[in-house]
């Protein structure tokens, strides 16, 4: 386990250093958002290098965190190829000022990397640690996984086409998915990594990695999710009608 856990330490680190050299030179630094889903699939692979035997359930769980990484990062670098640098991270560049290289390595690229790794641990243990044949674990976490990454990426498609129309400019996605959660991608996201800490949950001593999906929510529902995405709203006459109405997270029928 400690073997792998530092391969991957080692691969998110030299990763984010590449991505950190990348926004120095895009002067972006919203291309740690891309970077996010592919970290994931670097911590994973260099944690199947230091195992001997790789289970059909570890094989099984990479394959997942590989799909959902390729599928995000990708997502994310067809929506900001054509924009500018994201609000958030341009508000950060101003507050941060003639510190902003340092505070960037450290505050965005490095604090990305400890938080990637520790909501991997589902992942890395299920790779290391050997486990027993097929269990009710692995079909409920499956299902769980399943319905997460379906909603996180329809959710994603409905946002994308809705933005691409002209006449919705300035206005805020109320339909789909995004009638019942007014954030059912992020909703998505965090089911998908309950779905693999269930999974965990078939190996022996895997409950312990419960910190990982714990992470991943606290940081979403929390932090730097749904809190900041909203904040740029406040004040905006649609979305407080429709925060009054519409679930934050959880998926539920909208409020009279």
């Amino acid at each position: 386990m400690l073997d792998s856990l530092f391969a991957a330490v080692v691969a998110v680190f030299i990763y984010m250093i590449l991505w950190f050299v990348t926004s120095l030179i895009w002067k972006r630094n919203d291309v740690a958002d891309v970077a996010w889903g592919g970290g994931f699939i670097v911590a994973v692979l260099a944690s199947v290098t230091e195992v001997e035997v790789l289970t059909a359930r570890a094989f099984f769980v990479t394959v997942l965190v590989i799909i959902w990484g390729l599928r995000l990062s990708l997502h994310i670098g067809l929506r900001n190829r054509a924009k500018g640098e994201d609000a958030r991270y341009q508000k950060w560049r101003e507050e941060w000022g003639k510190h902003v290289v340092l505070r960037s390595f450290f505050q965005i690229y490095g604090l990305q990397g400890v938080l990637l790794i520790i909501i991997a641990l589902p992942v890395i243990w299920i790779i290391t640690i050997p486990g027993t044949g097929i269990t009710a674990f692995d079909c409920i976490g499956t299902v769980i996984w399943f319905m997460g990454f379906l909603f996180e990426a329809v959710a994603d498609w409905q946002l994308r086409r809705f933005k691409l129309d002209a006449s919705h400019k300035s206005q805020i996605i109320t339909t789909g998915l995004w009638r019942f959660s007014r954030h059912p991608n992020y909703f998505g996201e965090v089911t998908l990594w309950w779905g693999i800490y269930i999974i965990a949950l078939g190996v022996p001593g895997g409950w312990m990695t419960i910190i990982g999906p714990l992470a991943i929510s606290v940081l979403i529902v929390k932090v730097s999710g749904i809190p900041m995405l909203e904040k740029k709203y406040e004040g905006n006459p649609e979305f407080e009608e429709y925060r009054r109405r519409t679930s934050a997270f959880f998926p539920l029928p909208p409020k009279p």
